[in-house]
């Protein structure tokens, strides 16, 4: 990964090496959410306004966890899609896919009764913790 200075701070090329870094640490912790029987019966309580709120968790924690944390990143200055920075999209879109095709290759669904709204609700609460894990090797690694 190259670094490159803007501003006076010290910047990472967002690249293959940050994408196999987030699959790393999204898979890692997305995988106990996905077969937990406790996480399907939570999804199976959970309405549309919990589900919004979790989706808006999974932002805040994911943008906090690689620009808060780590005051070396500049958003601003990243490569951007619509003023959204790439390694962001990236994260989100890498922590959601772990937990999905973690979920799905283990019949999880199936295995406990999941409608498609469950499985939905499930796949957010389990990003939760995906996020974590692939902001995290991106962040130290």
């Amino acid at each position: 990964m190259g670094r490159v200075v803007t501003d006076g701070m010290l910047q990472g090329r967002f690249g293959i090496a940050d994408v196999s870094q987030q699959i790393v640490g999204g898979f890692l912790l997305a995988g106990p959410f996905v077969v937990t029987e406790e996480v399907w019966s939570l999804a199976v309580s959970m309405n549309w306004a919990q589900t919004l709120i979790t989706a808006f968790m999974i932002m805040v924690i994911g943008y906090g966890a690689l620009y808060r944390a780590d005051q070396s990143r500049n958003p601003e200055a990243e490569e951007d899609i619509g003023g959204v920075p790439l390694r962001f999209i990236s994260l989100v879109v890498i922590s959601s896919a772990s937990v999905i095709i973690l979920a799905y290759t283990f019949a999880a669904p199936e295995t406990f009764e999941a409608t498609h709204f469950t499985t939905v609700k499930a796949v957010s609460i389990g990003t939760v913790f995906s996020v974590v894990g692939a902001a995290t090797a991106d962040h130290v690694f």
